[in-house]
């Protein structure tokens, strides 16, 4: 499926949210090894890294897609999306 460049950033934007709900989680509850986590923390964890994986996964081979149809470079379109995502998610801020 091909994407627009404004598709790529809000894709981004969705992978960027999932690692914050995993690092806001991760700070809430505290390495595991310390005190164990409960079944539900547990769980409410890895089901947020799984969003985080998949969402990451997606634009990543969304970005490639895009690049190759596109014509250029991988890491540069790579870097604008992001750039692009994190420029808006600080202006909203």
């Amino acid at each position: 499926m091909a994407h627009t460049f404004e598709e790529l950033v809000e894709m981004q934007r969705a992978a960027d949210a999932a690692q914050a709900q995993v690092e806001q989680l991760r700070d809430e509850y505290g390495p595991p090894a310390r005190e164990p986590w409960s079944e539900q923390q547990t769980a409410t964890y890895e089901t947020a890294w799984r969003a985080w994986r998949d969402l990451a996964r997606d634009v990543q081979a969304a970005v490639t897609e895009y690049a190759k149809d596109e014509g250029q470079a991988r890491n540069e379109v790579e870097a604008s999306v992001k750039k692009a995502a994190r420029h808006a998610t600080e202006e909203g801020s």
